[in-house]
């Protein structure tokens, strides 16, 4: 019997939850050492089907085969004995353990009931030299950046000695550095025989790193092409169903008074001694956007968590309409006029556990239409939530009672975002408003970015997306080591100009500042 071309094989895959069919008689097939993207808007049914090739779901219909075999796959144990290995889009790991730890956890080698650690450090260690993953074995996980913590679970695959890779989403959370490296060690692998499904709705990069891409839409399987045989634009119209601006249309700003006002601003660092903000100061006025850019790391986090209340200030002065709200609860910031699309959607956007329409009337169940003498209307945020679920698309199995937890990431940041944009306030904090987002709702939420400009907001957006930094922006600060190191206009500067302040080759003199 001839070896199959295929080292996996999903056919005529359907998977039902409640209230949706997130797979629809899909198909995909893996070749021996390529990359094969798996392209698809928020919601399309992309991690489902791979959560079914990985254990975590059975299909209600459909086979698998590995190597030409068909396979049972029931749980995550039995993806991995036969060496098929996922890297989630929100890793699983353990932040007070080691990263050594972490790697081996669940695959431990014993001898008389006792760890063979030293063995495993050095499998480990010579894994980590050989694909060029360099981390601290012995730090703890809570320690290290989010770069870091993916490499850790790409350690934790190889570790298995597994062949087949799922990547989930694998550069949702990395700066565009750490994107680059980890498309080298993605053809590094393949180049090492491994076969690598890549999920993703970046289209620059399935461009760049994949051999072949599938797409789905709605849960459908709508075709499979060659990389090199496409384009942007034919993916996106393939992915969304229409074709797609792939450039913001706006007018010139025109910037009115100064909303908020930041005045040498400094806030200490967690993980150092020194502080993360170092006497930051600037202004963002009513119909501009200011972007923050820099590369991840550089006190962006920081200045954000004490612009919003998340972090309190070791010194320096915040006043938002003139009000000084250095010392402000959130509430009392959120009540002033400020709305906040935040870094992590998990930890301050969303309680997980609540219902969709809960999460979205978060920040209003007090205000008079939501309550009546302390009671809350549950008509009335049934309604208020149906209504933002329709504008923002905000897709999810059960509509407005669906539990959060239970959403695509592309869909509960849409949630955030429909909440936020909702409230009318002046000023909007939007941090990575657009991470783990397909292009049909990058362009939505970018067009809704100017639309809030227009609407004489202040926008103060924080994007590590140098392509949204220089398509949105009317004012671009660079940040790095804490401070503020140039001032541009995106109109006359380059994005590899950008790039060298970013990574403090430059800074402006003080006369330029001036």
């Amino acid at each position: 019997m001839a070896e199959s071309p295929y080292v996996i094989e999903m056919l005529h895959i359907t998977k039902v939850f409640p209230g949706i069919k997130a797979n629809d008689d899909v198909t995909i097939q893996l070749k021996r050492g390529e990359i094969h993207a798996l392209l698809g808007e928020n919601g399309a049914g992309k991690s489902t089907l791979m959560s079914v090739l990985f254990g975590l779901y059975q299909p209600e219909e459909g086979v698998i085969k590995k190597d030409g075999v068909e396979v049972t796959i029931n749980s995550p144990n039995d993806a991995t004995a036969l060496h098929i290995g996922m890297v989630h889009q929100h890793f699983k790991l353990i932040d007070v353990y080691s990263v050594l730890d972490n790697i081996i956890l669940g695959a431990e080698d014993t001898s008389m009931g006792f760890l063979k650690k030293k063995e495993a450090r050095k499998k480990v260690q010579a894994l980590s030299d050989k694909y060029g993953l360099m981390v601290d074995l012995n730090a703890k996980v809570e320690d290290i950046t989010v770069g870091m913590q993916q490499r850790v679970e790409i350690l934790k695959m190889l570790y298995r000695d597994n062949e087949v890779l799922i990547f989930d989403e694998p550069t949702a959370v990395l700066t565009p550095q750490e994107i680059e490296e980890l498309m080298h060690i993605m053809r590094g692998l393949a180049a090492e025989g491994k076969s690598i499904l890549f999920i993703s709705h970046k289209l620059n990069e399935i461009m760049a790193v994949s051999d072949r891409v599938t797409v789905l839409r709605k849960g459908r399987y709508i075709g499979t092409v060659e990389t090199k045989q496409t384009s942007k634009a034919e993916l996106s119209r393939m992915m969304v169903g229409r074709p797609v601006q792939l450039v913001v249309e706006k007018e010139p700003a025109k910037p009115g008074e100064t909303v908020i006002e930041v005045s040498n601003l400094k806030v200490a660092s967690k993980l150092y001694k020194r502080n993360a903000v170092q006497g930051v100061s600037f202004q963002a006025r009513a119909g501009e956007i200011l972007c923050i850019a820099g590369i991840d790391g550089n006190g962006q986090t920081e200045l954000v968590y004490a612009i919003t209340g998340l972090e309190k200030t070791a010194g320096g002065k915040i006043t938002l309409l003139g009000r000084d709200i250095t010392n402000a609860s959130i509430r009392e910031r959120s009540l002033q006029g400020m709305s906040h699309i935040p870094e992590d959607r998990h930890k301050h956007g969303l309680i997980l556990d609540y219902t969709l329409e809960q999460n979205l009337v978060l920040q209003r169940y007090q205000e008079k239409e939501f309550q009546n003498h302390g009671f809350i209307r549950f008509d009335k945020v049934r309604e208020y939530a149906q209504q933002l679920i329709d504008k923002y698309d905000v897709r999810s199995g059960q509509g407005p009672v669906t539990v959060a937890r239970s959403m695509s990431g592309g869909n509960q940041q849409k949630a955030i975002i429909a909440r936020e944009f909702d409230r009318d306030m002046p000023l909007v904090v939007a941090v990575q408003p657009t991470r783990g987002l397909d292009v049909g709702a990058i362009e939505n939420i970018h067009k809704e970015l100017v639309a809030q400009r227009d609407a004489g907001k202040a926008v103060l957006l924080v994007s590590l997306e140098l392509d949204e930094v220089m398509n949105l922006s009317d004012r671009i600060l660079v940040m790095y080591e804490g401070q503020i190191v140039g001032e541009f206009d995106p109109k006359q500067v380059t994005v590899e100009e950008l790039g060298l302040y970013m990574a403090g080759a430059k800074r402006q003199g003080e006369e330029e500042m001036a």
